[in-house]
């Protein structure tokens, strides 16, 4: 029986490396490709702010071509949409029947995923949904899922963690109130390393800036 071709909506984080760990791991699908967004404007994915040429470094570890959606910057949401709406046509002229995604538990994105995935040829799926989110940042980082903190919300934590590794000496250090996985917002982190990977990606760490009420610390190809 063929397995369903499967795109992974890919942030550059450690939680669409692990879904696509996950899935790679159930075996029950096949993930063609990575999916992600990038501002024209300064050619970074959007929110996490990592450089596209790291997320082809990664798309290259991973052994998975890249599905890169250049968005306007201001970009609005018609627009956004308008641009997705022509990748997923895209997607199911090639036979992709599904599109994965790496959320948690934030029941108003995965809605905000099924309905903008609605009459679109492609299902929604999300392998990594609803775990313990203590539990499973400690199952990354013990599978050797290394990740560093690119972008983090001043409102939650210290602008310090901006540019500290996902590890254990992190969790400890985290507020009570900050999901463990960052999945409120509190923080975004890009992938380096791990399970999913067939090597590491050289990094190195850049200039710290703050911009649009949050915190990104640069990393740079080493």
């Amino acid at each position: 029986m063929t397995k369903p071709r499967t795109l992974l909506s890919w942030s550059s984080g450690k939680d669409a490396a692990w879904a696509l760990h996950a899935l790679r791991q159930a075996g029950e699908v096949d993930v063609v490709g990575l999916l992600t967004t990038t501002n024209s404007a300064f050619e970074r994915v959007a929110m996490h702010g990592v450089r596209e040429a790291l997320v082809e470094a990664q798309a290259e570890a991973v052994g998975l071509p890249l599905w890169k959606v250049s968005l306007p910057w201001p970009c609005s949401n018609e627009e956004y949409q308008d641009r997705m709406a022509k990748v997923c046509a895209e997607a199911v002229a090639r036979g992709i029947e599904e599109m994965a995604f790496g959320d948690l538990f934030l029941e108003d994105v995965r809605d905000y995923r099924i309905q903008n995935l609605a009459g679109s040829g492609l299902r929604p799926a999300f392998p990594i949904w609803n775990p313990d989110t203590a539990s499973l940042a400690r199952e990354m980082i013990d599978s050797g899922l290394k990740a560093v903190l690119v972008c983090v919300d001043p409102r939650a934590l210290p602008e310090t963690f901006a540019g500290r590794q996902f590890d254990p000496q992190l969790l400890e250090d985290l507020p009570a109130s900050v999901d463990p996985c960052g999945e409120r917002g509190e923080f975004h982190t890009f992938a380096w390393d791990g399970p999913m990977f067939r090597h590491p990606i050289g990094i190195r760490g850049g200039e710290t800036v703050t911009r649009d009420g949050f915190v990104f610390a640069d990393v740079v190809p080493a």
